[in-house]
Order: C-alpha cells, then structure tokens, then sequence
C-alpha cells in the first residue's frame, strides 16, 4: 500500500512538473508576444516620426521656394510698371527740355537785336519772324498726378490665418491604420485575402491591396476598387507571401498608412486545363482557355481532379463567341471521350445560355446568360456519406451554381462517393476565353 502511495505522488510530481514546464512555456510565448508588441510599437513611433519630420522639411523648403518665386513675380510686375510708365514722361521731359534750350537761345538772339536798336532793323526783322515759326503760345501736355500710374501693393490680410488653419490641420497622428487584414484563406494557386475598415469616422472611397513574396521587399498592386475582399492568382505553393491593405478617403487624393502586413501561402494545387486538347489554346499558365478556330474534339477538362468539396471554383469570361446549346462550364466526375458537351451522365453545367444541366437533363430552374466579365461560380459540399466514405448508398453533393446576381441550389446523387472533381467547358465556336481559379 505505501508502495502504491509513493508511486502516485511521484506520478503527480511528474504531471506537475510538466504542467510547470507547460506553463513556462506559455508564459514565454506570452513574453515573447509582448516583446514583439512593443517592438512594433517602437519601431512603427520612429518611422513616424521620421516621415513628419521629412513632410514637413520638405514642404517648408517647398512653401519657402513657392513664396520666393511669388516675391520674385510681383517684383517684376512692379518694375514692369514702372518702366513702361515713365518712358512717356521721359519722352515729355525730353521734349520740354528741348523747347526750353530753344527759348533761351531766342531770348539771347532777341536780346541781342534790341540792343542794336533800328540801326540793325534787318536783325529785329529776323528776329521776329523766327519767333513766330517757333509757336511760342505752343507749350507741351504733362500728364497730371492722375493720369499716372501710382504703384501700391494689394496684399490678402487674411491670408496669414488662412495658411494658419489649414497648417494646423495639416496631418495627423493614428494609433492604428483605418484598414486591416482579418482573413487569408487558401485557393488553389491563390489567396482569399479580406479586410475591413477599423475606423468608423474614416469615410472611405475605395480599397487598394498589394502583395510580395516573403523574400522580396517589392510590393505590386493587385487590387483597386470598392470592394473588401479579392482573390490574388498565380501565387506559387509553398511559398510565404506579404499581404497589405490600404483606403482612400472621399474626396482625397492621397492613400491612407498600410495595415500591418499579414503572411499566408496556400498549398492547395493551382487549377490548370489539360493540354494538348485540339480546338484549345491555353496561356503560359494554363489556367486560360481560349476556343480557336481549329476543329474541337469534345470538351476541355482539367489536368487533375483538383476541384473538391467546401471550395468555390470559379469560372471567368474575358472573351466570348457565337453561342451555342450544347456550350458548357461545369464539373464532372470523371473525363470522358467522345462528349461534345459537359450535358452529360456524371456532370453538372451550365450552357452559355443560362441553362443547368445534371446528370444531362436541363432544369427547370434558369440563370442568367453568359456574357463577357460574367464569372460563374461552383460551390460543393457533401450532404451525407452513407455510413462510411466508401458507402456509395444516398452519396449526394450539395452544388450552388451562381451566375451574375442568381443562383441554383440542387443535391446531386452521386452513384459512388468522389472526393475530387474535374472541371471542363465545350464551346461549339471560336471566340471563348475561359479562366479558372
């Protein structure tokens, strides 16, 4: 018995100490969390500070510049006046100056004439003529003070309180940015990358997302627009990629501060066409089909059955041709030779038309044409298994198709259980441009 004592007090010795060293752990976990809290505190405080410090030398050094040249502008106006306003006065003064020269010389001449009295009366005769060809009643106009130009400065008093208010409310301080990343979900070759707005008084126009791998610094747009969520494609597998968001604000030209920087990979297969399919070009990545002009020989499926329950497979038209009844975009079970048409045993579809298909029988239930820019989605979830994953009895998928703003929503009765699906499309013309993610 006390054997027995002795060996559960040791046994909960240990269990403490592991509980111990768990909690250790933990607290350190915390510790480090706290660490990198404060870290991100710190170094985002420096970098905000440097980037007001150098707004605001910039836009002292760029206002200083502004009001030299305005000095400068004025200044010429100023003695563009100036000049223009004293060459008639100086073409006066000349004018008078010259006349005054010439009296002085006449009253000289005449006074000289006088003095020689009737002895010189050929002199005196002269004299006079010459004095009435020079009009002496005849004087030159000076513009009065009026008539002249009187330069002054017309300077806005409140110019100064103006610049006052809008430099006080130039800028300000967040504690956090008005956007922020709250979800990253995988797609095949692609990340399902969600944010929202964190700030309530910030009245946002449109949203801009950017991404980068991990190991590259260099940040690319991959969205603008209205909405808050966005599929980026081409993401390779395996491999960490920054993401961030940011908003402009109604009426602004300028972009908010970026959300802090999320990470996500996805290691979900990126969906590709099959190649080597006649009446099918595909591009470089094969996730874009285009129907050509070469004879096709059925439908176009996927390489592997990629697509499997829970994910969205979504179908985007960038190009459109003539349409046909038989068109098709959907996914089957399995690839089958010798279909010119996905409405078929085994498949569910829709046609260019906006009809559904299922196991090849049109339903009653209609969606909207397709069209260029219209994307159809596929949604699948299993409804039930039988008793067991390979229990094929009542095996059905629940499938929502939507196209444009309508849905269909059916369960499909599989005749054995299927854990992936194949995707494909047959157009009867050429013109199609189909991409899958």
């Amino acid at each position: 018995m006390e054997v027995q004592v002795q060996s559960e007090l040791l046994q909960e010795a240990k269990e403490s100490i592991d509980a111990a060293n768990n909690y250790k752990d933990e607290l350190q976990q915390r510790l480090l969390g706290l660490n990198q809290a404060r870290k991100q505190i710190n170094e985002s405080a420096i970098q905000t500070r440097d980037v007001l410090k150098r707004h605001f030398t910039e836009l002292k050094g760029s206002l200083t510049k502004l009001l030299a040249d305005r000095l400068a502008s004025l200044l010429q106006q100023v003695d563009k006046i100036e000049q223009e306003s004293i060459k008639p006065l100086d073409d006066c003064q000349k004018l008078i100056e010259h006349g005054v020269n010439t009296a002085e010389e006449l009253v000289q001449e005449g006074e000289v004439a006088v003095l020689c009295g009737t002895a010189e009366e050929e002199k005196l005769g002269n004299f006079t003529k010459k004095a009435l060809q020079i009009q002496l009643d005849s004087l030159p106009e000076v513009p009065s003070l009026v008539e002249v130009p009187c330069l002054s400065a017309q300077l806005d008093e409140s110019f100064l309180s103006s610049v006052r208010e809008r430099i006080f409310s130039h800028g300000a301080v967040a504690s956090q940015p008005p956007v922020q990343i709250e979800e990253l979900t995988e797609r095949p070759g692609g990340i399902l990358v969600r944010w929202c707005k964190v700030d309530d008084d910030f009245a946002t126009q449109e949203y801009r997302l950017q991404h980068c791998k991990s190991s590259s610094n260099h940040f690319e747009d991959a969205y603008i627009g209205p909405e808050t969520e966005f599929i980026v494609l081409h993401i390779d597998p395996h491999i960490e990629y920054w993401f961030r968001a940011c908003a402009r604000g109604e009426g602004r030209r300028e972009w908010s501060p970026w959300s802090i920087p999320q990470t996500a990979h996805t290691t979900l297969t990126p969906h590709e066409w099959i190649t080597g399919c006649e009446g099918f070009s595909l591009s470089s990545r094969r996730d874009i089909a285009l129907r050509n002009d070469s004879p096709s020989s059925g439908v176009l499926y996927s390489k592997e059955p990629t697509y499997t329950s829970g994910q969205t497979l979504t179908f985007k038209v960038e190009a459109v041709g003539l349409a046909d009844k038989r068109d098709s975009i959907g996914v089957c079970m399995d690839r089958q030779n010798g279909h010119d048409s996905l409405q078929r045993d085994r498949a569910v579809c829709i046609s260019s038309n906006g009809a559904v298909f299922v196991n090849g029988k049109e339903m009653t239930n209609q969606l909207p044409g397709v069209s260029i820019g219209s994307s159809v989605t596929f949604d699948v979830e299993v409804v039930n298994l039988g008793s067991s994953i390979t229990d094929s009895t009542n095996f059905k998928l629940r499938v929502i198709i939507s196209s444009g703003n309508r849905e269909v929503v059916f369960d499909w009765v599989l005749d054995q259980p299927c854990e992936a699906l194949y995707f494909g499309c047959s157009f009867t013309y050429a013109g199609w441009k189909l991409l899958v993610f």
